[in-house]
């Protein structure tokens, strides 16, 4: 799936991936999944061959697309797939730019935009909270005595589960939160205090640090490059 404009949520057994513009999230086949647009959002999909999809993780993944990727997903996804007046692309045209866009996404580092979905009841208890109220700033120690649990038994949890601290899923967790209110127009300063931070100077921080551009560039650059959608709004293209 990758968003040409606008946010998109895709969620697994593994978690949630949020996948702002211009980057790819892909689904191995076997995974139940379901994804959720926000904002003006023009998505485009496009299926593997299974000897392609041997190519790239066997985990849903992010990707940033180079600007070779967008094109090339651009393509399979336009008018020559469902305007009638159009000539579409050939078999092994089709198979060639699939090619290409999985070497692009070999090339492509992930991005860390997957939030993965606690197992243990205690930590979905938390994770229910959070979700809910992203802006709450209680502590582990605060959010352990609410559910039942110890500071240190949540902390392994966390770790051992995750794969990271409490605070970096939570932080993670408003980043996602963030993105969602960026594509819906929600400027900077009210999307910082939404999300928990004390200061937009500290949300941007903890966003350019994940998303790799501020706030207001991401707005600007997502306003100003994402093309125009025509229906409709969700094409595919399967090989």
């Amino acid at each position: 799936m990758y968003a040409a404009g606008g946010v998109l949520a895709v969620r697994t057994e593994r978690g949630t991936s949020i996948v702002p513009a211009n980057r790819v999230a892909w689904t191995p086949a076997g995974f139940t999944h379901d994804h959720r647009a926000h904002g003006r959002t023009d998505m485009r999909i496009v299926f593997l061959t299974p000897s392609l999809a041997r190519l790239v993780p066997d985990h849903p993944a992010v990707f940033l697309a180079s600007g070779l990727a967008r094109e090339v997903l651009l393509a399979l996804t336009g008018p020559r797939n469902y305007d009638d007046d159009a000539t579409g692309y050939s078999r092994s045209a089709r198979s060639r730019l699939l090619r290409v866009l999985v070497e692009e996404l070999r090339e492509a580092p992930e991005q860390p935009l997957h939030l993965p979905e606690p197992r243990d009841d205690r930590l979905r208890a938390i994770a229910r909270i959070l979700h809910e109220t992203p802006a709450d700033n209680a502590t582990l120690a605060e959010l352990g005595k609410a559910i039942g649990a110890s500071t240190r038994t949540l902390s392994r949890l966390f770790r051992n589960e995750l794969g990271m601290t409490f605070y970096e899923w939570r932080t993670q967790l408003r980043v996602h939160h963030a993105l969602v209110l960026l594509a819906e127009g929600q400027d900077t300063t009210r999307t910082a205090y939404a999300c928990g931070w004390a200061n937009p100077s500290s949300f941007i921080e903890a966003f350019t640090h994940i998303i790799g551009t501020t706030p207001g560039r991401y707005r600007t650059g997502r306003q100003s490059t994402a093309p125009t959608p025509r229906p409709p709004t969700a094409v595919t293209s399967s090989e």
